[in-house]
C-alpha cells in the first residue's frame, strides 16, 4: 500500500479482493487437480515417467490419455513454474523491504550495512541477502526432503502467525483504543477477527502434527521445533535486549 493512492481505502479493498479471487480460482484448481489424482501409489512411484513427482505425473497422464500426448501437462507445469517464480520475486521484494525497514530503525544486526542504498535508491545489500537466504533454504531439498518440507511448513506457519498476531491484539488489548480507517468491517470486525485467530490456532496445531506413522527421523515434523525456536529467540531478544533501546519506527519525514 505504500505506493497506492488512497491507501486507507484501496489497500483493504485490494486485500479483500485478492482473498476472494484466490478462493475462487484456487478452488477450481484444486478440484481439477484432485479429480485426476486416482492411482496414488503409481503417482508416487519412482518408476513412473515423472520419477515420482505426483503432480507432474498426474497432469502428464491425463493429457496423454485424452489427447495421446503429454505436452498439455508440460504446459500446465510451465504455468505453475511461472507462478512459483513470480511468487518468489514477490517474496524477495517483501523480505528486502522488511529488512530495509528493520535495519533503517536499527533493529537488525549490522543495520548500517543493510539499509544502505545505491545511486538508484535501491537497498541492494538487503536484496542480495534475501536472495542468498532463500537460495540457502532451497538447497536443503538436495540433501533432505524432510528438511525442505520443514522449511516450507515453517514459512507457511510463520506467515499465518504473523497475520494473526496483529488481529489478536486488535480484538483483545486494543479493542477499545483501536482507531478504524474509512474501510472497515463494522460490528462484524471483532467476530471475524476472533474467527481468524481461532483458525490460525487450529492450523498451527494441524501443521505441527507428524506427517506419517510410525514417527521416525525420516518423517518427523520439525515445524514445531523450528517455529518454537524462532519464537523463543525473538521473545528472548526482546526481553533481555531490544526493549531497553528500541523505541519504535524512526520517523524520517516531516509531519505537517
Amino acid at each position: 500500500t505504500e505506493e497506492t493512492k488512497n491507501a486507507d481505502r484501496s489497500g483493504p479493498i485490494g486485500i479483500v479482493t485478492s482473498v476472494v479471487l484466490s478462493n475462487i480460482f484456487g478452488w477450481i484448481y484444486l478440484v481439477t487437480l484432485t479429480s485426476v489424482v486416482t492411482d496414488i501409489p503409481y503417482l508416487l512411484s519412482a518408476d513412473n515417467d515423472a520419477g515420482g513427482y505426483a503432480i507432474a505425473q498426474a497432469l502428464y497422464t491425463i493429457f496423454n490419455q485424452r489427447y495421446g500426448s503429454g505436452v498439455g501437462g508440460l504446459v500446465c507445469l510451465g504455468v505453475i513454474a511461472v507462478a512459483m517464480f513470480l511468487c518468489g520475486v514477490a517474496c524477495i521484494t517483501s523480505n528486502s523491504r522488511m529488512g530495509y525497514a528493520f535495519s533503517r530503525d536499527g533493529a537488525m544486526p549490522y543495520s548500517h550495512l543493510w539499509h544502505r542504498v545505491n545511486k538508484h535508491e535501491v537497498p541492494l545489500n538487503i536484496v542480495w541477502l534475501s536472495v542468498l537466504v532463500a537460495f540457502a533454504m532451497a538447497l536443503t531439498s538436495l540433501g533432505s526432503q524432510v528438511a525442505f518440507q520443514a522449511m516450507v511448513s515453517i514459512a507457511t506457519l510463520g506467515l499465518y502467525i504473523s497475520y494473526a498476531l496483529p488481529i489478536f491484539f486488535r480484538v483483545t488489548t486494543a479493542r477499545k483504543s483501536f482507531v478504524r480507517g474509512p474501510f472497515h468491517l463494522g460490528r462484524y470486525g471483532v467476530i471475524i477477527g476472533w474467527a481468524a485467530v481461532l483458525w490460525v490456532a487450529f492450523i498451527t496445531v494441524l501443521f505441527s502434527l507428524p506427517v506419517a506413522y510410525p514417527v521416525g527421523k525420516d518423517v518427523f515434523n520439525y515445524t514445531p521445533v523450528a517455529v518454537g525456536g524462532v519464537l523463543l529467540l525473538s521473545v528472548g531478544s526482546w526481553v533481555f535486549h531490544a526493549r531497553f533501546w528500541f523505541k519504535g519506527p524512526i520517523v524520517n519525514v516531516d509531519t505537517y
